[in-house]
This record gives C-alpha cells, sequence and structure tokens, in this order.
C-alpha cells in the first residue's frame, strides 16, 4: 500500500511540473492572458501593476513555498513570470513607512492571516525556501503600516536534537 501512495505522489509531482507549475512553458512576448491562465491555472489574486500592467498571482502555498507573479502587458501579452517569495522582497518592506498594498505588490497574497488581539496586529504569513525552509512574517497594524517584516527557519523541517 505505502508503495502504490508512494508512487501516486511522483505521479502526482510529475504532472505538476509538467503542466506549467511555474509558468516556464509559457513565452514573454508572445503568450496571452488566457493561455498564462490555461497553463498555470485560475490566479488567487489579480492586481493593477506599473504602467498599465495586470500581475496574476499564482501562490503554490503551502507545500510549493513559492509565490509566482504573472506580469501581463497593457496588449495581454505575458511580460514575465517572477517567483516572489524571497528575502530580498522580504527586506524592501520598511517598517512604520510601507502598508499592506506593498506587502500584496511584494510577496503576493498570504498563506494565512492571523490577529493577536494583545498587539493588535495581524500577521501575515507565508511558508518560504531556502537552504532550510523558512516562514516569512509580516506584522501589519489595523491602520495598514507595516510595523514588522522577519524570517525564521520552520520548526517542521529543523533537525531535531
Amino acid at each position: 500500500m505505502r508503495r502504490i501512495i508512494a508512487l501516486a505522489a511522483v505521479l502526482l509531482g510529475a504532472g505538476c511540473a509538467g503542466s506549467g507549475y511555474d509558468g516556464g512553458n509559457l513565452t514573454p512576448g508572445v503568450s496571452t492572458i488566457a493561455e498564462v491562465e490555461k497553463d498555470m491555472g485560475v490566479p488567487k489574486d489579480r492586481r493593477a501593476g506599473p504602467d498599465g500592467e495586470t500581475v496574476l498571482w499564482f501562490p503554490r502555498l503551502p507545500d510549493g513555498r513559492v509565490s509566482y507573479a504573472a506580469r501581463i502587458g497593457k496588449d495581454g501579452k505575458l511580460i514575465a513570470v517572477e517567483q516572489r517569495l524571497t528575502r530580498e522582497n522580504l527586506e524592501l518592506l520598511k517598517p512604520g513607512v510601507s502598508r499592506e498594498n506593498d506587502v500584496r505588490d511584494l510577496l503576493g497574497p498570504p498563506q494565512s492571516i492571523q490577529w493577536f488581539e494583545r498587539q493588535k496586529i495581524n500577521a501575515w504569513s507565508y511558508n518560504a525556501q531556502g537552504i532550510v525552509p523558512r516562514i516569512y512574517v509580516v506584522e501589519v497594524s489595523p491602520d495598514g503600516v507595516v510595523r514588522k517584516a522577519y524570517s525564521y527557519d520552520d520548526p517542521q523541517f529543523v533537525p531535531r536534537r
């Protein structure tokens, strides 16, 4: 029975890899928005970008630990597909300056949002990849301002001593 489950998991993973999971089957400047959605699936979010762009979000959370932003130009053609859950993007968020929209524009929709009553803060969490899988957390106050942005090793993947 375990072998059947393992084989099913491998086949499912192989199917995802070849089906546009990361947009690798798409061609910037050629692929249309309809082709992006056909290849990558239904976007979780759709946001306005700079210069009339539309950004379609395809988070592969929790286990994919990536979130792809497909940037579509005014002409309806793909500009690029970018993996946005990076340490560099997290570091671009500035406490006291950045806002909710900045977080969504840089990292995409969070995996979860948790309200902490005592601190009066929403914690937006993203599972991310790295040498050791990480969890990115962005704390946002009720006025929509980022108060903290940090990451830590996902305890689920840290070896126990």
